[in-house]
């Protein structure tokens, strides 16, 4: 009797692992730091190591990155401080960078480039070490400014990822404030060689704008890698109209798992009998610019960030502020806690 008992609570213990997914702890909200850091246009972060974070700029002088000491309260996960550390950069001139991804086994960066959609390699002082990802040739066909957003390396499964932000020229139509079309996309893994592994079909969600925009941006804007082969998917829609009041920022959190989905030939057409990752969702808010609430936030970069005493994980956001842009926008900073 006794060893039948010990049999089920183990069964029950593995089904349990087999279907533990993250959940949200709380929202800690967000914060801006003026004075401490330059305005800027902040697109990608990841952790070192400690409370530094290096984080990528579409609008730098040079390829590169800004390290920050971002002071994290280990109770509550509330950012306390966030310091510029200096620049650390190349000569070569920014091709719009906006993703960035920290590689511990080789003391490496590696930033995704949007202007050309080359994911190259940076040394510890930001100089490109001339090695790049064999990227497949599908990526070439990236719609305007909607190319590689993201990106993300899996210390555990020792993969990077990236997504194009928004569909590409060839598998339909990218979508806008009044189509509500659903983007589709090209969810691509790379090893430590640099090499493609595999390509997965993701299907985003519906546009919740319905009317005429000024500026509109509908895409993934960031993944962040999760271990055991869990990736956690930010889709943005920033919708803009001509009065700029009124103007939004809706953000969700999918959390996925590629490897337990169905890959697509690399390049191969997308159709209707396409697989398309499952996707669960985590978390969703939505940030707005109206005459009381200047909160608005347009977030492009995020990563994992330390653990707390109780043994849940931070997720820190960072906001492209487009050099605060109008005096109304912010360099925002954002932690979700997560377990």
């Amino acid at each position: 009797m006794q060893t039948r008992l010990v049999s089920m609570i183990l069964i029950l213990m593995c089904s349990y692992a087999s279907i533990a997914q993250t959940m949200l702890v709380k929202d800690c909200g967000q914060k801006a730091f003026p004075g401490k850091i330059p305005p800027g246009n902040y697109s990608g972060i990841t952790h070192v190591g400690g409370d530094e974070y290096a984080v990528v700029s579409d609008k730098s002088a040079t390829d590169g990155f800004f390290l920050f000491r971002i002071d994290v309260d280990s109770v509550s996960g509330e950012i306390k401080n966030v310091e510029n550390l200096g620049f650390r950069g190349d000569s070569l001139k920014n091709a719009d960078c906006e993703g960035i991804a920290y590689r511990p086994s080789s003391g490496t960066f590696f930033i995704s480039r949007e202007c050309d959609n080359v994911i190259s390699e940076y040394d510890s002082i930001g100089k490109n070490t001339g090695r790049k990802m064999n990227v497949p040739d599908v990526y070439k066909k990236c719609a305007g400014n909607y190319g590689f957003e993201s990106l993300a390396y899996d210390e555990e499964s020792h993969l990077f990822w990236t997504i194009n932000e928004s569909t590409l020229n060839g598998d339909g139509e990218c979508a806008t404030s009044l189509n509500h079309v659903r983007n589709v996309l090209r969810l691509q893994s790379f090893d430590d060689n640099l090499q493609p592994v595999s390509q997965y079909a993701y299907i985003m969600d519906a546009p919740m704008a319905d009317k005429k925009s000024s500026n509109y941006a509908m895409g993934v804007s960031e993944i962040a890698a999760l271990g055991s082969g869990r990736l956690l998917v930010l889709e943005r829609e920033f919708f803009v109209p001509s009065l700029k009041f009124g103007a939004f920022v809706r953000c969700k959190l999918y959390e996925i798992e590629p490897g337990k989905s169905e890959p697509i030939p690399s390049g191969g057409d997308i159709g209707a009998n396409t697989k398309f990752v499952d996707k669960r969702l985590v978390y969703s808010f939505v940030t707005r610019l109206t005459l009381l609430d200047w909160s608005v936030a347009n977030y492009e970069g995020m990563c994992l960030g330390p653990k707390l005493v109780d043994g849940s994980r931070v997720l820190i956001l960072v906001s492209d502020s487009q050099d605060n842009y109008g005096g109304v926008l912010k360099d925002w900073f954002r932690t979700i806690i997560i377990r």
